[in-house]
């Protein structure tokens, strides 16, 4: 499992309402490219957005629903890319002194994927993921995009 840990000088009701915000996945989440939208009822769960991931040529298009919600403090994802696999991610997200710690882990979310995920990828997956948090951090201390600049990238 991959575990990453960010402090974000801005309240936790501020970070969640970003991870609610589907456009936003494409622009802070490393890898994603393109979301082309949403279930009717997001962010219920098991709705689902619908997202394009990889370098062209070589992109997959498929989704990330929600496992499992408690605003504003955590947010459980399924995030797939298939074939290359499934992942399960959880977003816990505690107030302190500047603002919130986030607290992301990641794991394979099926058997395939738990094959794979050998400890060179654990560090390529934590890895990734210390980008996609900074990248977080600067959309809610806002230096990031606005919804509308997030769903146009």
């Amino acid at each position: 499992m991959a575990v990453n840990h960010c402090d974000i000088a801005a309240p936790p009701e501020r970070v969640f309402e970003i991870l609610l915000d589907a456009r936003y996945y494409g622009h802070w989440v490393v890898g994603a490219r393109k979301i082309r939208g949403t279930d009717p009822d997001w962010p219920a769960v098991g709705s689902r957005f619908h997202h394009v991931v990889g370098v062209p040529p070589l992109v997959i298009r498929d989704h990330t629903s929600i496992e499992e919600i408690d605003p504003p403090r955590m947010l459980k994802l399924r995030a797939k890319a298939r074939p290359l696999g499934t992942a399960l991610i959880e977003l816990r997200l505690e107030p302190n002194a500047t603002g919130t710690r986030v607290r992301m882990s990641e794991e394979p979310g099926d058997f395939f994927s738990a094959f794979i995920f050998q400890p060179l990828t654990h560090l390529l997956v934590w890895r990734r993921n210390v980008t996609s948090l900074g990248r977080l951090k600067d959309i809610a201390e806002g230096r990031g995009p606005s919804p509308q600049e997030a769903a146009a990238a």
